[in-house]
């Protein structure tokens, strides 16, 4: 599918393409110099208990919480920009409402943003899978959906660039089964002496890998094309003795890794469309979005987000934050016995439970100069810091988080 404009959007939704790249405007140019281009990965908590609540939200330019991250988004200004749980429609209307009710309008005097392309795709949350996924002897219900989610399309994403969607390149990974992993951490059932058990042969056959989805995005910087790897494995949590969801996670992170690997260990590895394989070695790629995995804290499995950092084709920025280092003092609980700095923190969690760990992540291929990056998390008092605030939160309990690069030229 290629890029289409407003007025043939309704034309390409009645014909049942699964995804949109809209454009807004014809000669919209990006934000910041020629030299740096923004990637910023944003868990926004746009999320809503109803199937259609977050476009009533968003149907008026009202909404506070909307407002807020539009704010930060404002702030930050990224050029590319993937925001987490955000309810996905099929007519695509939250993520319009998004773009000219809040980012396009100047939230208390900030700069508007501009957004021509906007990528949204369907997501495995709560899609009925029919089998009684968690065990509990029932079938139905947001634990035995592909994803969990009380409705479909519920904690989805969305990408907007201010750069050209090279839509007929996109690749995703939604219906890829875990199954065909090889090696895959499948669950055993704790009751059993079986190697992976937890899932009936028959429910493996269905069992989809993402919980939301696996998006390769190619965007054309510079004359060159740059891959956003986007995607927000599940929480290490919510599950019982067989880890179901930390041994998920887990594969979800490796999905990537080993598609940046390419040749023989992406080799495995088929998209929505039929298509094999990874990345090539010299592709310009930038893994986005909440990972849900800390490298030394928090409830992932040991290693989960280390197939990713370790690789020898991406190189980690480190994004940082003098709030987060803050919060982590002020905060105490967990806090205080975790390994990791917590000035590299993006996640405000109960410090009851996991406290404030990294969670989100924009990782650049080493074919990538980074020039900066950073974490929206700014210190108490500090100006911005009344749009991340603490529980209940202003916007969303996880941080905005960018890494700059040097734009490509040929």
């Amino acid at each position: 599918m290629r890029s289409v404009t407003k007025s043939a959007l309704a034309s390409v939704l009645a014909a049942g393409m699964a995804f949109a790249v809209i454009p807004a405007a014809a000669n919209a140019a990006p934000g910041h110099s020629k030299e740096e281009v923004r990637f910023a990965s944003y868990n926004a908590s746009l999320n809503r208990a109803n199937q259609g609540d977050l476009v009533r939200d968003l149907s008026t330019p009202h909404n506070q919480q909307a407002r807020n991250i539009a704010e930060v988004i404002q702030i930050n200004n990224p050029d590319v920009l993937l925001i987490n749980e955000f309810d996905y429609d099929s007519e695509h209307k939250a993520a319009d409402l998004f773009r000219t009710n809040y980012l396009e309008v100047s939230q208390n005097g900030k700069t508007p943003v501009e957004y021509p392309y906007v990528y949204a795709a369907p997501s495995n949350t709560g899609i009925p899978s029919g089998e009684d996924l968690n065990n509990d002897g029932t079938v139905g219900g947001p634990d035995d959906a592909f994803g969990f989610g009380f409705f479909e399309g519920q904690y989805g994403m969305v990408v907007y660039s201010k750069y050209p969607i090279e839509a007929e390149n996109v690749r995703t990974f939604q219906n890829f089964l875990w199954k065909d992993m090889p090696g895959a951490k499948l669950p055993d059932h704790p009751n059993t002496r079986k190697p992976a058990d937890w899932f009936t042969r028959g429910e493996l056959e269905s069992v989809r890998l993402s919980s939301k989805s696996h998006w390769d995005v190619p965007v054309t910087v510079g004359g060159s094309t740059v891959h956003v790897l986007a995607s927000h494995p599940t929480p290490p949590v919510f599950d019982g003795a067989e880890d179901r969801n930390g041994l998920r996670n887990n594969d979800e992170i490796r999905l990537w890794a080993d598609y940046i690997k390419g040749g023989r260990d992406a080799g495995y590895i088929y998209d929505d469309d039929g298509g094999r394989g990874g990345l090539d070695e010299k592709s310009n790629f930038v893994v986005m979005g909440d990972q849900n995995s800390d490298p030394l804290d928090g409830d992932s499995l040991p290693g989960s987000i280390n197939q990713l950092l370790d690789l020898k084709l991406v190189q980690d920025p480190l994004p940082a934050s003098q709030g987060a280092a803050e919060a982590s003092a002020l905060q105490g609980g967990v806090n205080s016995s975790h390994n990791g700095d917590p000035k590299y923190d993006t996640a405000d969690f109960d410090d009851k439970g996991a406290g404030n760990i990294r969670a989100d992540y924009v990782l650049p291929s080493k074919t990538l100069k980074v020039r900066d990056s950073g974490i929206f998390w700014p210190q108490a008092g500090t100006p911005g810091s009344e749009l991340t605030g603490v529980f209940p939160f202003p916007t969303s309990d996880h941080r905005l988080v960018f890494v700059d690069v040097e734009a490509m030229q040929r």
